[in-house]
């Protein structure tokens, strides 16, 4: 199989960024006057974990979509490692001197197993089905319009991890009014900032394909979920590098 002298690097951020976002970002809820809008209430995260939607988007165009498949799998085990290791940080029985800040502790790293289940789920989910129409856009257009791409496959990837996350964490707890309200704010707000980032998109995919010497597309490829395999299709090769 081929190396890459990227591949790597990028791998490792990514899983970086989902967690930080995933463990920093939902400690804080925050509310920003917006001109023409008025108050926009949103939990901290969604400034930073639309990055990872970025790197998906890249690692897909640029290495194919088995390769982003494994990274999927990267962060998943990660973030289900980074839960249980705050399950059972939250429950050991603080130090006397510590007994004043287990409240902040619990207040910050105690989300309930419900919230960490529709995180993994909505990030999972999301995740792949914003790769898979990447892989299947870029098909359709003969590698050109990345931008249509990148957009297209924001739009539908946030749509689920939005619906999800907020269906499954919320759902009974919350008014159909209030998880319409908050899972439409948010996704507006995921997905606006993706699409605002695609000119930093295109210069990072036009860099790594010229270093990597790589645009990959996915004629006959697997593409199921459940997979680690990066072997690449017999029917996959290599087009002329975008500029």
């Amino acid at each position: 199989m081929k190396s890459y002298k990227y591949y790597d690097l990028i791998l490792g951020a990514y899983v970086c960024v989902l967690l930080c976002s995933n463990l920093i970002g939902p400690a804080k809820v925050s509310t920003v006057q917006v001109p023409l809008v008025g108050p926009v209430t949103f939990m901290a995260g969604v400034l930073f974990f639309p990055i990872s939607y970025i790197f998906g988007d890249i690692l897909t165009e640029v290495y194919g979509y088995a390769r982003d498949r494994r990274c999927v799998w990267a962060g998943f085990a990660a973030l289900a490692f980074a839960a249980l290791m705050s399950y059972v940080i939250v429950r050991l029985p603080p130090a006397r001197f510590w007994e004043s800040k287990q409240a902040a502790v619990v207040a910050i790293f105690g989300s309930t197993p419900r919230i960490v289940a529709a995180s993994m789920i909505a990030f999972w989910c999301g995740s792949l089905v914003n790769s898979y129409v990447l892989a299947r856009m870029k098909l359709w257009t003969g590698g050109r319009w990345l931008w249509t791409r990148v957009v297209g496959s924001t739009v539908c990837g946030e749509l689920v991890d939005s619906g999800l996350f907020y269906t499954i964490a919320f759902a009974g707890s919350w008014t159909p009014a209030e998880l319409l309200t908050v899972s439409a704010t948010q996704y507006v707000l995921k997905s606006a900032w993706e699409i605002v980032m695609t000119p930093v998109t295109y210069r990072i995919v036009g860099f790594l394909k010229r270093s990597e010497q790589e645009d990959y597309f996915d004629r006959g490829t697997d593409f199921t979920p459940f997979s680690l395999s990066m072997r690449p299709s017999r029917q996959a090769f290599v087009s002329p590098l975008e500029g």
